[in-house]
């Protein structure tokens, strides 16, 4: 699989070895946390002669790596995702795999305007703020559209918002914002989004790899993955922080102020080439200050995805992580 070093990978990589699977990660660096029984292979996403050998004597690949971000230049995010994804593919039909899953993201449909319980009918968006999901729709088209090639058998999963225990990326970056005063909440504070805890995400994984065969509705197709119902965005990132002893956020901006600063950032970024990422730009806006959340009845059909938990016990997991001293 690719993206074995990630958050999502590597709990799909070490589920999948301790069912019995042969299972090999192949990513940019070296992954000493994997067990020893999981083979690591160092190689790039944009290298096609790497990822052509990768997939060799290889029945099923889950292709999770990606790069991730708010920020960043579109030449970057089409070499890996776009391009990575060609590369994918190509060793995919080379090589008589026969299952490709693919990690998307609900951001492909995002239009600027709520989603509220939108399902896989939902059109592709058709403008972008962020290169990640104007990157990740373009692979996603080309993974459903391999579907049938050389006996391939594909499927898109759009997971939203990851989070639990270990997660690199949503709970770190809410925490160190709100220690240092510097979150502030976008918009009324009513708008409802999905997110997926790990277990689950890796759970809708699993499934829908293992239905994708001949003759399944899951081939070809694209699923939602969440935890079943949407919270309250701020409500729950101001639980998150009371239970850390953490001071609630107490500033506020506008959704219209939010993204009118964060267009006049993005500007200056580009065009003084500053390093780093805007505190606040549209995508970001948008994210948090609208709802945006989706019907997971067609995975709960076709591959049987049920949470396996709950958003109050995945709660309780990351807290009793963060306040738990480390072992040894």
């Amino acid at each position: 699989m690719t993206g074995g070093g990630g958050f999502l990978g590597s709990h799909i990589a070490k589920r999948l070895q301790r069912r019995g699977d042969s299972v090999c990660v192949l990513g940019r660096n070296k992954y000493p946390d994997l067990p020893d029984s999981i083979e690591c292979i160092q190689a790039d996403l944009r290298d096609p002669a790497a990822i052509m050998k990768a997939c060799q004597g290889v029945d099923t690949v889950f292709h999770a790596g990606a790069m991730t971000g708010i920020w960043g230049r579109k030449k970057d995010f089409h070499a890996v995702n776009v391009d990575g994804s060609k590369n994918v593919i190509a060793g995919c039909l080379a090589n008589g795999v026969k299952k490709l899953i693919f990690t998307s993201s609900p951001s492909v449909v995002f239009n600027h305007a709520p989603l509220e319980d939108a399902d896989e009918s939902a059109p592709y968006a058709d403008s972008f703020y962020c290169e990640y999901p104007r990157s990740k729709a373009i692979a996603e088209k080309m993974v459903i559209e391999a579907n049938g090639k050389a006996g391939l058998l594909t499927v898109a999963l759009r997971p939203h918002l990851i989070w639990g225990p270990g997660d690199p990326h949503l709970i770190p970056r809410i925490i160190d914002s709100a220690r240092k005063g510097r979150l502030m909440r976008v918009g009324d504070g009513t708008n409802k989004v999905d997110i997926n805890y790990i277990d689950n995400a890796v759970e809708g994984h699993i499934l829908a790899g293992d239905a994708l065969k001949p003759g399944s509705p899951v081939a070809g197709k694209c699923y939602f993955l969440n935890d079943g119902a949407p919270v309250l965005l701020w409500d729950w990132i101001n639980n998150l922080l009371e239970r850390l002893d953490i001071p609630p956020v107490q500033k506020a901006i506008s959704f219209s102020t939010a993204k009118i600063l964060g267009g006049i950032l993005e500007s200056a970024y580009r065009v003084f080439n500053l390093s780093g990422e805007p505190r606040m730009t549209r995508f970001v806006a948008e994210q948090l200050a609208t709802s945006h959340y989706f019907n997971i009845s067609r995975a709960r059909k076709d591959f049987n995805y049920r949470p396996v938990i709950s958003v109050e016990e995945g709660l309780d997991r990351v807290v009793n992580s963060l306040l738990s001293p480390p072992e040894g």
